[in-house]
């Protein structure tokens, strides 16, 4: 076979996707991938799992339990479990993504767990009782729900999650399910806006970037990442002529993810989920649940302690657990994860 050339790129720092993450082609740049690794950070298009042996301490999982992983993502978390639960056991993997779904089943496949030990569905976690009525399963030993958004997501410009590089602004987990994120916005009224970014990111100039960007969409619908982002830094240096760029990248942040939030409905399916979840688990069922945000976190606190109360759990931690500083220096995306767990009475 010929020799085969590595590709040259165009100038020290190339713009496009493709050619800037080499890494998305692991069998031809293996040593990109190892560097990329070990500079603390993940490769584009996959996911580290998060706090592996902090969760699998939490649902202790036995040989022969039945498990669900409600957010199977990359599969990162379900092959520990996996390898836990063998043999005889079995883990129900759910995931609403369309796009990964069937990547991270074919993987799974590929590293030899068969039907028989992994069942997956694409479906949202808020479904999980139906999901497990139509598989004829009463209840799960454990349940794992790792929220938010994955790394595949992110590192993916035409999902639009990023505004790193320009793309449709969709910013859907479930890209078959309307509206975008663009459709939301050109509808949103200025005090809808303010609201969801009050409440799903805590932004302290919620009414003035909402009242700008509603204003601004006369001229020019919004359907870009880049543009959006360009709106609002631009509104924000208006504000103040003494701002930092990066308190200004941290505001289009928030903004990103409130309108994410909403357009996923997000803290209506967690909301949903936590009603559901005790009845989905076994007498003993433990449940671990990691969280990246304030109102997510603050949601299964509250959900877990009730259910206490009600003699519904039997257990919850007092104190959320945290990725070690160790994890938190080889995967800055651990940085924000919060993990809780609640015991079935």
């Amino acid at each position: 076979m010929p020799h085969r050339r590595r590709p040259r790129y165009a100038g020290k720092n190339p713009r496009r996707f493709e050619d800037k993450y080499k890494e998305l082609d692991p069998a031809r740049y293996a040593a990109d991938v190892a560097k990329v690794i070990a500079s603390g950070k993940t490769p584009a298009g996959s996911h580290r799992p998060i706090m592996v042996a902090e969760i699998l301490e939490v649902l202790a999982l036995q040989r022969g339990d039945l498990a669900v992983d409600c957010t199977l993502g990359f599969g990162g978390h379900a092959r520990e479990m996996l390898a836990r639960l063998a043999p005889g056991g079995r883990l129900i993997g759910l995931d609403v993504d369309p796009v990964e779904h069937p990547k991270t089943t074919a993987r799974l496949r590929e590293a030899g767990w068969g039907e028989a030990a992994l069942t997956t569905v694409r479906s949202n976690f808020a479904g999980l009782p139906k999901v497990l009525a139509e598989l004829g399963v009463g209840g799960a030993d454990a349940i794992l729900a790792d929220l938010g958004v994955s790394s595949m997501q992110i590192d993916d410009p035409a999902r639009g999650f990023t505004f790193k590089s320009d793309g449709p602004l969709d910013l859907r987990l479930n890209p078959t399910r309307a509206p975008a994120a663009a459709e939301w916005l050109a509808r949103v009224s200025a005090l809808d806006l303010a609201v969801a970014l009050t409440e799903n990111a805590d932004e302290p100039q919620a009414e003035l970037i909402a009242r700008e960007l509603v204003a601004s969409r006369t001229g020019a619908p919004i359907t870009r990442t880049r543009q959006l982002a360009d709106l609002i830094r631009e509104i924000l240096r208006r504000s103040s002529r003494r701002r930092d760029p990066e308190a200004d990248d941290d505001g289009v942040r928030r903004v990103f993810q409130a309108i994410r939030i909403e357009v996923n409905d997000e803290f209506g399916v967690l909301d949903l989920f936590l009603r559901n979840l005790p009845y989905c688990l076994r007498p003993g069922g433990r449940v671990a649940m990691l969280t990246f945000h304030s109102g997510e976190d603050r949601r299964v606190k509250h959900a877990f302690r009730a259910g206490v109360s009600a003699g519904i759990f039997s257990a919850t931690n007092d104190e959320v657990v945290r990725a070690s500083p160790e994890e938190r220096r080889a995967n800055p995306r651990s940085t924000s994860a919060k993990l809780r767990w609640a015991v079935r009475a």
